[in-house]
């Protein structure tokens, strides 16, 4: 009998976990052929989300949970849900039941037509305000055109990845992390099954403007390095235009006697050139932070606790799950 490990990232999602496993438990149910779990990670809620998966953990043997010593992200969550799954086959969804539970049952389907990983895309985003849904579009437009991948459009996180996908994704530990272009880049054979997006069940979205914006700047900088070439190239041409502007304005001083105009053209280019080095720093920065970020070479998460046994380490990273249970 195959195994399935269904990974749910939660942050501060008590509201909507009893119903999520009332919809979760009716369609495994239906699905007697395979051996499920379903692990949840808690990321650090302040709220009440623990103590609820702890009593599902009681109630039903197919639950299993992940608890931070802190928040670390959503990313974070996945990561740890895909190191301590041990099954043939793993299930990325999130809590609040925007992503439909009985989409397991077609992403099975595809996987046993041999697809390594099934990954679900909206089929329209009518349920998100006008300036969200041009932004996005725009950040999908310009990543596919400067990355040297596919990057799926309108692709998230809810899908089916076969142990092979799984095995590939747990080899990438950079901690600036954008998974949802790692699963375009480890490649292996897709299916792609569109869905309606839900309305959340309960609770508050966790994402904002500036998440997005920062989402978008991680798509960037972790599979191009166009910006940094095209700081170059525009540095470069602004170089040339400038010595072009000062021979002339040498040879019309000598040959013509015009006087060089003062203040306002002088204040003028000081600042476009001072805003000009600002932005290009600017780019520079961000991919030097991720420099630092990566030297420092700290586990991408911490574990306080798994399935009721508190956690202490002995291992360097947490890649190896070489830790002692108190």
């Amino acid at each position: 009998m195959k195994s399935v490990t269904i990974i749910v990232p939660c942050y501060n999602e008590e509201a909507v976990l009893e119903k999520l496993y009332a919809r979760l438990d009716t369609v495994l149910n239906s699905l007697d052929s395979y051996r499920f779990e379903v692990l949840f990670v808690n990321d650090g809620s302040s709220d009440n989300t623990l103590t609820v998966i702890k009593s599902l953990h009681q109630r039903d043997s197919r639950i299993s949970y992940l608890d931070f010593s802190r928040n670390f992200g959503k990313e974070m969550a996945m990561v740890a849900g895909l190191d301590h799954a041990d099954s043939d086959a793993v299930v990325l969804m999130d809590a609040d039941l925007q992503h439909p539970p009985e989409m397991i049952r077609d992403m099975l389907i595809y996987w046993e037509q041999g697809y390594d990983d099934v990954y679900t895309k909206r089929k329209n985003r009518l349920d998100e305000g006008v300036i969200k849904r041009n932004i996005t579009e725009a950040f999908y437009n310009i990543l596919q055109k400067v990355s040297r991948i596919d990057i799926q459009k309108n692709v998230g996180d809810f899908r089916l990845l076969d142990r092979r996908c799984v095995n590939s994704l747990r080899l990438l530990r950079e901690s600036q992390r954008y998974t949802k272009g790692m699963f375009s880049w480890v490649g292996y054979k897709k299916k792609e099954v569109l869905f309606q997006c839900e309305p959340r069940a309960a609770g508050q979205t966790k994402w904002n403007y500036f998440s997005l914006i920062n989402l978008a700047i991680e798509g960037i900088t972790s599979f191009t390095t166009l910006p940094l070439k095209i700081a170059s190239l525009l540095g470069s041409f602004i170089s040339i235009i400038a010595m072009l502007f000062m021979g002339w304005i040498i040879l019309n001083t000598l040959l013509y006697g015009d006087p060089v105009q003062g203040y306002p053209t002088l204040m003028t280019t000081i600042l476009f050139l001072g805003g000009i080095q600002l932005i290009f720093l600017g780019v520079i920065g961000e991919y030097l932070s991720r420099i630092f970020n990566e030297s420092k070479n700290r586990p991408l998460y911490i574990i306080n606790e798994y399935n009721g046994r508190k956690v202490t380490y002995r291992a360097r990273t947490e890649r190896d799950r070489e830790y002692l249970d108190e």
